[in-house]
């Protein structure tokens, strides 16, 4: 059984997705690009602004599923431009602490609405946890 994860503190979807979903303790995250839920426009301009509301939005996410970053085991890490690879990290270790996920980060052509950055996010959730 599959449950849909929705809040309002990370932006809603852009297209016909979840913002996550969530089946047998395993939280599937969609792609988070630097959007305020609250404005529903790019956060920053930069790319350590950008992953950085990536990863709040991700957050968000998360503690809605009762879940951490803790939590996650792998992400994936789309950049518009890989020589920000590098700034882009430097946020992403603030989040990801001790044993860290397993990543793939790449760059490509472009991202919506010329987001800088996209992250996505698999968690798996301890279910004992309200």
């Amino acid at each position: 059984m599959k449950e849909v994860i929705f809040t309002k503190n990370a932006p809603a979807a852009i297209g016909p997705y979840s913002q996550a979903v969530k089946a047998g303790g395993v939280l599937y995250i969609s792609g988070q690009i630097p959007l305020d839920p609250a404005t529903g426009t790019f956060a920053a301009e930069d790319i350590s602004g950008q992953t950085r509301q990536s990863l709040e939005n991700i957050g968000a996410i998360l503690s809605e599923a009762g879940c951490t970053f803790g939590d996650v085991v792998k992400t994936t890490v789309l950049l518009a431009d890989m020589n920000d690879f590098a700034a882009m990290n430097a946020v992403y270790a603030e989040y990801f602490t001790g044993a860290c996920p397993a990543r793939a980060a790449f760059a490509v052509k472009a991202l919506p609405k010329g987001a800088l950055v996209e992250i996505e996010a698999i968690a798996v959730c301890n279910e004992s946890r309200p």
